[in-house]
Order: C-alpha cells, then structure tokens, then sequence
C-alpha cells in the first residue's frame, strides 16, 4: 500500500497516522525511539506491508505488471491501489479527499519536529502538487510514477505503468477492493491488539 492507504487505514489516530506514514522512513529499531502510539503506527505500518505483500489478489496484480518491471512491479501496484482507493473515496469516506488531505498535512506541520529528516524534506514537495488528492486521477498518478522513476534513474520505467494501469484499469479496480476489504479488516484486528 502507498500513503493514502496507511494513513486511511490508521482510522482517526493522529499519532497512529503519523507514525503510519512515516515508517519507510524509519529503519531497524529506530521505532523505539519515537513516542509509544507513534511506534505502533510505525509497526502497525511493517504488518500492512507484509499482509499486503503476501496476498494472493496484490499477487496477482503485480504479476501482470512482472514481465515488464520486474522487482518494481509491487512499488507499482502499491501506487495503483491508491489510485483506486483516491478515486473511490467517498466509498469509504465522507469527508471530501480535498479536506482529509489538507487535514492530514495540517496535522504533519504541527508535529513536523517528530517527522525523520527524509520526510520533513519530502514534505514540501507532496503539499504543493497535493499528491494524496492527485493520485484519483489517472494523470496524478501519471506524475506520481515519473517521479519514482526519475528516482531510480530512469531504470525502472515506472512511468510507462499508466499504459497498463489504463488497459487493466478494471482488472486492478476489482482486485484493489477485493483485496482493501481484507486489508481493512486484517488492520482493525491489528490495532486492536495495540
């Protein structure tokens, strides 16, 4: 799953979402170092990760993706989730994405000295172009996997994924909310064990 899964997926916690979103940016057992309800949204992250990675449907997507990017295939269909889950979202929300976005980058400013240097650095970048509201749009996420592509030096080809983003778009539609039903209910049985 990419950003707007894990911060959704962390209900109305601040500080789970916090710690949610910036997991990848936390490394080892650096996690202990942060405040406790930050912690377990960094390790409430690690379980999203290793779910999602091992279900058969997210398995599915990133094999029609395989032949083509290879190891990059799941960075993809984590992008292409969002995709759905942006373009859906008043499925499974009914605050307005524009608002919970601005929200959420409200809530990053006010406990910006929390957020790893990576983020805070990232920060100003995914605010101006409002990447979590961009990703409901096929052009967003167009723009989205330039930029991970321009990341790995042009190696990875990301950029071209939109082509089968727009030719499978209701193969990867109906696998996504398959799969976000599970995920939601794997997660809310997690975080009740915190």
């Amino acid at each position: 799953m990419n950003f707007l899964a894990h911060i959704y997926l962390s209900g109305e916690d601040p500080e789970l979402k916090i710690g949610n979103f910036i997991a990848d940016s936390v490394k080892g057992k650096k996690f202990l170092d942060y405040p406790k309800r930050i912690s377990q949204g960094i390790t409430l992250h690690r379980k999203i990760d290793s779910y999602t990675d091992s279900h058969e449907i997210v398995k599915k997507s990133v094999s029609r993706l395989f032949p083509k990017y290879r190891h990059y295939s799941t960075v993809i269909v984590d992008i292409l989730y969002d995709h759905f889950l942006a373009a859906n979202w008043t499925t499974y929300s009914d605050i307005p994405l524009e608002e919970y976005t601005l929200d959420f980058y409200r809530l990053l400013h006010q406990n910006h000295h929390i957020l790893p240097k990576p983020v805070q650095t990232l920060l100003p970048y995914m605010e101006q172009d409002n990447w979590l509201l961009s990703y409901a749009s096929i052009s967003g996420i167009g723009n989205v996997l330039s930029g991970m592509n321009r990341r790995t030096k042009n190696k990875s080809k990301m950029n071209f994924a939109v082509v089968e983003l727009e030719q499978y778009y209701t193969d990867f539609g109906t696998e996504f909310q398959t799969f976000f039903e599970d995920v939601e209910r794997f997660t809310k049985n997690e975080m009740r064990k915190l």
